[in-house]
C-alpha cells in the first residue's frame, strides 16, 4: 500500500513538472507618436556623461583635447602595440589613458626584445 501510494505520488509530480508555463502575453509595441517614456519619481539618480570637459576643465575626451588627425594617430599606435583583449584605444578616452596603454604594452618587453616601432614614436 505504501508503495502504491508513494508511485502514485512520484507520478503526480513527474506530470506536474511536464506542464507548459502559461503563456506570457506579448508587449504591444508602443505607437509612433507616443511621448518618451519619464523616470519614476522614486527612481536614484542617474549619472549625466559629459559632452565636452569634465567639472575640473580638464578634456574628457582624446579628440576634443588634441584634434581628430592626432588622436587618430595615438589610438593606433595603441591598438598596435597593445595586447589586451579590449585596451582603452578609443578616441572618446582620454589621452593620458591612451599614452598610458602604449607605455604599458611596451614596458613588457624583456631587454633584448625589439619593441615595435610604435614604442619610439
Amino acid at each position: 500500500m505504501r508503495r502504491t501510494v508513494l508511485a502514485l505520488a512520484t507520478l503526480a509530480l513527474l506530470i506536474g513538472g511536464c506542464q507548459q508555463p502559461a503563456a506570457t502575453p506579448e508587449a504591444e509595441p508602443a505607437p509612433a507618436n507616443a511621448p518618451p517614456p519619464e523616470m519614476p519619481v522614486d527612481a536614484p539618480p542617474q549619472e549625466e556623461v559629459p559632452t565636452q570637459t569634465a567639472a575640473t576643465g580638464e578634456p574628457v575626451s582624446c579628440l576634443s583635447e588634441i584634434g581628430a588627425d592626432a588622436s587618430a594617430r595615438l589610438v593606433q599606435r595603441c591598438i598596435a602595440v597593445s595586447p589586451a583583449t579590449h585596451p582603452p584605444c578609443n578616441s572618446a578616452n582620454p589621452c593620458a589613458m591612451i599614452q598610458g596603454e602604449i607605455d604599458r604594452s611596451c614596458e613588457m618587453y624583456a631587454p633584448g626584445e625589439t619593441k615595435p616601432a610604435e614604442c619610439a614614436a
